[in-house]
């Protein structure tokens, strides 16, 4: 028998609302407790993988436990938005790297305005349903859930890859307090014995589903701070983020669709700069053309010094 919800909103027509508002992906899971991911990701912290993202130790208790993070969860929905936009490294015209994920507009602020809205919509239907909005920076672990929902399955190279888009989407999650029919967990692991994410990861970050942060040029690039040590300065001319193990993914090379959303084409700078117009980048030129751009994470010394660092 189906579960509804006080005012019987079906998880059909909220899939139906998902689908409405432009995301591609979407499912229900039951929240639980996570004792073996838990479990995982402390000894993944304990080891230091983390480098120096200390929020993801601070806050390890809730992002374990969902439960400290918002007691009446009762369901998870999780979404997945696809940003590939049929381009590659080889269409700008410097030899400068931009991760793709960041060519475009901020994706917190598209992908919450959609979640927002799919909650207010599930809201007017009941003024006293609790719910949280969640975009990666929230303390829960997205891709657990999008594959308890499922969504798809966590890759050897620890992003979420699903049948439809690869590994090209953004993840983001509503947790609301009743119950809702939970969807199938994706029980597969569909990587097989594929490797070519760890054969070409040349920073060698990557074991099997385990990733060492502080060997990763999209950490170095992004959340490192400061001058980088002699062992980790080479960023293969990446200087925001890194797509090198999205690349090689035999799921994104053949199932790779174009996103409906033009908001996440490349700026026309992230284009069409040559390396010189990158070295001679100043603050106010960083400011103007990276506002509301995930790009401002590494904020103007972070993106200077990677484009010293790799300089031509």
């Amino acid at each position: 028998m189906k579960l509804l919800n006080k005012n019987n909103i079906t998880p059909e027509a909220i899939k139906q609302k998902a689908n409405e508002l432009g995301l591609n992906k979407i499912g229900i899971a039951r929240a639980q407790n996570l004792e073996v991911e838990r479990e995982k990701l402390n000894k993944w912290i304990d080891k230091g993988s983390n480098a120096s993202m200390s929020w993801l130790a601070s806050r390890r208790d809730e992002r374990g436990n969902i439960y400290n993070y918002f007691p009446e969860v009762k369901s998870v929905i999780s979404v997945g938005l696809n940003y590939y936009v049929g381009l590659s490294q080889n269409d700008l015209k410097s030899d400068y790297k931009f991760s793709n994920y960041a060519w475009g507009e901020d994706y917190h602020l598209i992908l919450k305005s959609k979640l927002f809205e799919l909650l207010n919509w599930i809201k007017n239907t009941k003024s006293d349903v609790k719910g949280l909005v969640c975009v990666d920076t929230a303390p829960i672990m997205e891709k657990v859930w999008a594959q308890k929902a499922g969504i798809g399955w966590i890759g050897k190279h620890t992003n979420l890859i699903t049948k439809d888009f690869g590994s090209w989407i953004f993840l983001g999650e509503i947790l609301l307090d009743f119950e809702i029919d939970e969807d199938p967990m994706f029980d597969e692991d569909l990587c097989g014995t594929c490797t070519a994410c760890i054969d070409s990861c040349p920073t060698k970050a990557l074991k099997e589903y385990e990733l060492d942060a502080g060997k990763c040029i999209s950490y170095l690039s992004i959340e490192h701070r400061g001058k980088f040590d002699s062992d980790n300065s080479d960023l293969y001319n990446w200087i925001y983020g890194c797509d090198i193990c999205q690349e090689v993914c035999p799921w994104n090379i053949k199932f790779s669709t174009k996103s409906q959303f033009e908001d996440f084409y490349p700026r026309k700078e992230i284009q069409n700069f040559n390396n010189e117009d990158w070295e001679k980048l100043n603050k106010k030129q960083y400011q103007k053309i990276f506002k509301k751009s995930s790009v401002k994470r590494t904020k103007y010394e972070g993106l200077k010094r990677n484009i010293q660092n790799d300089k031509f």
